[in-house]
């Protein structure tokens, strides 16, 4: 404003008459003033490093803050510097050295811990109706798979011809299994056709811990009751004959039972497939086709361990 003041009393003083020297004067006196409002930037040509980092003073003349020069790169900034530049290998090049240089240009080395969540031990339960072939499933299964334990379950029933006791089941008296029960050792048990079976704890226990996947063989009303023991913290699967004339076929080939206890089982049996629904899987055990079922089982557990959120099982 006021420059604009002093050059509009220029226009009315100054005219085509007025000497040489009081036209010097004017224009000394106008660069005077144009030097005190607006003084010329200083050239700096070195930077004052002791000084630390570079700092904005918005009143210091423009160019003279903290001695540094105007260019971004000459001044000393904070935080962590830039690694320098690698160029990366051509693409024809060996395999390790461009996995080298690959390294080199992110900044690390590529990690060697698995991507995968590591898998957890199951437990497998296996049920379905009497005949339907349950032995011979877990049988093959630990045959061809590893790291598979099939839980003895304890029973109070007389052994079998070709039956191996701590193999097949755990043989025990009524009075020893009852003892048993009052000790808290079984994780489920039950009342079938008049004798005792039931599942000792530790063995579970003792096997998880080793990361074994555990097996259980259990009737229709075991299965119902490890259902509201473990919930679905275990993988429940029923076995079915692919239909009913075989599966009373296998009953009487298995010349075991009495024609009364062929009748109950086969009455027990239609009621047990109805219970169908409560389990995660379903396989179908055919005649002559055991290769194929164990096959499916275990396409099962190999998708169980491929699950995003695996269950947890807590004995």
């Amino acid at each position: 404003m006021g420059r604009g003041f002093l050059l509009t009393t220029s226009r009315r003083v100054l005219s085509p008459s007025a000497s040489p020297m009081l036209l010097r004067r004017v224009l000394a006196s106008l660069a005077r003033f144009d030097a005190r409002v607006h003084p010329l930037p200083r050239r700096t040509t070195s930077v004052d490093l002791s000084r630390g980092p570079c700092r904005k003073n918005r009143f210091a003349p423009l160019g003279e803050s903290s001695g540094c020069r105007l260019m971004a790169s000459s001044c000393k900034t904070e935080g962590p510097r830039r690694a320098a530049y690698a160029p990366l290998p051509p693409a024809t090049a060996d395999k390790d050295e461009l996995i080298r240089g690959l390294e080199a240009a992110i900044g690390s080395p590529f990690s060697l811990e698995p991507l995968s969540p590591p898998t957890k031990p199951l437990i497998i339960v296996i049920s379905g109706p009497s005949g339907v072939g349950k032995d011979a499933v877990i049988k093959r299964l630990q045959e061809v798979r590893e790291g598979i334990h099939f839980v003895v379950t304890a029973t109070s029933r007389e052994k079998r011809s070709g039956e191996v006791n701590g193999k097949d089941y755990y043989f025990v008296t009524k009075e020893e299994f009852l003892s048993m029960v009052e000790r808290n050792e079984l994780l489920e048990y039950a009342l079938v056709y008049g004798e005792y079976k039931g599942i000792p704890k530790q063995q579970i226990r003792d096997f998880m811990a080793k990361g074994y996947d555990i097996v259980l063989r259990v009737d229709i009303q075991g299965a119902a009751t490890l259902r509201s023991i473990l919930g679905n913290s275990a993988v429940f699967i029923f076995l079915v004959a692919e239909d009913e004339a075989a599966l009373v076929r296998r009953l009487v080939g298995r010349k075991t039972e009495t024609t009364e206890m062929l009748l109950v089982r086969i009455a027990t049996a239609r009621e047990e497939v109805r219970h169908m629904k409560d389990f995660d899987y379903v396989v179908v055990n055919a005649e002559g086709k055991l290769d194929g079922t164990v096959k499916l089982v275990e396409s099962i557990i190999d998708a169980e361990k491929a699950r995003i959120h695996q269950r947890d099982v807590l004995i």
